[in-house]
Parts: structure tokens; sequence; C-alpha cells
């Protein structure tokens, strides 16, 4: 009697513990479909003039696209084209991306995960930040216009997430990058499943003051905001 009754004990607790198990991914998913369907500056609106940037993603990773020069500021005297192997002729755009080291450097191709870079990406780690000069944003999915003073906020917010040396300098991590306009730098604050590539875009825009989704850690939860290009 008393081995059948350890065994119903044993059996109880591997029944909670799978619960449980199977309960963290359903509630990371449902707050992850609330969080991309609240919105914060719900007030604000496109305006019909302004400065437009646009918004990228590869199905799982979204990037901000902007012009290297716009409404004063210069993203080129920030990130000098000794930066970069050969930045493209005339290139116009540059991209900015967020993302946890290990993942960002070593996985340039989807053939390229390894079970260390999903544990990465599922742990967290440090975060760095992913630079490139495009010719065109014509990849990009959606786009957003945006007042003067909503530019000068994006371009700000994402300024200040490069870490600086005590130099006051950008901190270029030794990478040969994806290609050869692009590069990585170390970047301030942490990435994982909660503060993911897509909630830091959330959050430029939501300091930008632009409407955007409360937490989406899903690309889908940020950009369904947002104009399809040319709509």
């Amino acid at each position: 009697m008393r081995r059948r009754r350890k065994k119903g004990k044993a059996g109880k607790w591997v029944g909670r513990l799978l619960t449980a198990l199977l309960a963290v991914p359903a509630l990371y998913f449902t707050a992850a479909l609330i969080g991309s369907l609240v919105p914060v500056n719900r007030g604000w609106t496109e305006p019909a003039q302004g400065t437009t940037i646009y918004i990228a993603d590869n199905g799982i990773h979204a990037d901000i696209i902007m012009p290297v020069q716009a409404d004063g500021l210069n993203w080129s005297t920030m990130f000098p084209g000794r930066d970069f192997a050969a930045v493209p002729p005339g290139a116009r755009w540059i991209a900015f991306g967020s993302g946890e080291e290990r993942v960002y450097l070593n996985t340039p191709t989807w053939w390229d995960i390894t079970p260390r870079t999903v544990w990465s990406a599922l742990a967290g780690g440090k975060r760095v930040m992913h630079v490139e000069y495009v010719t065109s944003p014509n990849y990009a999915v959606r786009e957003i216009r945006l007042r003067p003073e909503e530019y000068r906020r994006l371009w700000a917010a994402i300024r200040a997430d490069f870490a600086l040396s005590q130099n006051g300098r950008l901190q270029r991590i030794a990478h040969p990058g994806y290609g050869p306009s692009d590069a990585f730098y170390r970047a301030v604050g942490k990435e994982s499943t909660v503060r993911t590539c897509n909630t830091w875009v959330a959050r430029w825009l939501r300091l930008a003051g632009v409407k955007t989704s409360l937490w989406p850690p899903f690309v889908n939860g940020l950009t369904w905001r947002y104009r399809r290009i040319g709509s």
C-alpha cells in the first residue's frame, strides 16, 4: 500500500510539473497577444506630410530604416565610412536593429542557427546594435510618416541605445558583418524573451510619440499597426 501511495504522489508531482511547463508558454503567448493589441500613444495620428521611415522584417526580426540625413540630423557623422568595409555609393538610407549578441553575430542566415543560439535567444544575454547602410528601403514592409519633432525624438532614442566607451565613443565590435555595408556595436540593456528585438523597436517608436503596441515580442504584433508601403 505504501509503495502505491508513493507512486501516486510521484505521478501527481509529474503531472503538476508538466502542467506548469505547458502553462508558461501559454501565458507568454497570451501576454504577447494582449500586449500587441493594447496601444500606447493612442492619440497619435499620422501627418499628411513629414519624414518617412520604414520598418523591415524577416518574419521574426524588425529593423527601422531612416534617411541618412533628414531634419537637420546626420547619421554619417556617427557612423563614418571607415567603420564599414564598403558603403555603397549613394547610400541615402540607414537601417537599425537590436539583438542578442550570440544570436546576432553568429546567425547571418537561418541555416546558421544552432542549439546554442536558440538557447541564447531564450535565456537572453548582452545586447548589440546592427547598423547597415542601404541604397533603398524597398525591401521594407511598412512605412510611417513623422513630424519633425517625432523624427528627432526617434533619432535621439536610437542614438541613446548605443553603449559608449569611457572616452564617449561608440564601441564597434570586431566582426566582419553580414556584408560590406554593415557593422555591429555594443548597446545598453539586455535582450531576452521579455525584451526582444521587436519590443526595442516599439520602445523607440513610443519614445518618439508614435502610436505603437504596448509589448509586441513578435514582429507581427509590432508591424500590423502601420501602412503597407505604397498604400
